[in-house]
């Protein structure tokens, strides 16, 4: 579940910006990223997050940058920009050897299977699903921008069978992984 609290800022943001106020989702998802930086550090005494962070760092600096620049973006625009950087997060983890679902799987798992092949692999299995289906939201982005003729209705389709299909991925393979080795 903590897993998915973490996508809180990209739900909002993906709430937001069809009320038309793009700079205003930006900041808002800023500031949920970090109410939940603030709640899992100081308030359930957790350990920073890899998502978390550069949760914060995207929503925060596309924030200052809008400002800045008085960039005047439209709704597919900024999607695949922040979509894209969600996607990079999750390939960076990846290749850092430090897949992003492994800080998650850690608060529930006893510190003896951390370094275990098995939970490494799961986590590594785990964060590629979910890199997938950020690439389908990328690509969905991409085609809304640059294909408008493109029924809106694919677009979100195709999102939410991406990002179903990852949670449920999930949820399997960590029921698997915690079922007999």
């Amino acid at each position: 579940m903590s897993l998915l609290l973490s996508f809180a800022p990209f739900f909002a943001f993906a709430v937001l910006i069809h009320l038309g106020y793009v700079e205003a989702a930006l900041w808002a998802s800023a500031l949920v990223a970090g109410l939940l930086l603030i709640r899992d550090r100081l308030v359930l005494g957790r350990s920073l997050k890899i998502l978390e962070i550069a949760t914060l760092l995207l929503f925060t600096a596309l924030a200052l940058y809008t400002r800045a620049t008085g960039q005047d973006w439209t709704i597919p625009a900024v999607r695949l920009v922040v979509d894209a950087g969600l996607l990079l997060i999750v390939l960076a983890s990846l290749a850092a050897g430090q897949p992003f679902t492994l800080q998650y799987a850690r608060e529930g798992a006893p510190a003896e299977v951390w370094d275990h092949p098995r939970f490494r692999a799961v986590n590594r299995t785990i964060s590629l699903v979910w890199a997938a289906a950020f690439a389908v939201l990328v690509l969905a982005d991409a085609a809304m921008l640059w294909v408008p003729e493109i029924p809106r209705r694919l677009d979100i389709i195709a999102t939410v069978l991406a990002l179903v299909g990852a949670y449920k991925f999930t949820a399997r393979a960590t029921a698997q992984a915690s079922g007999p080795a």
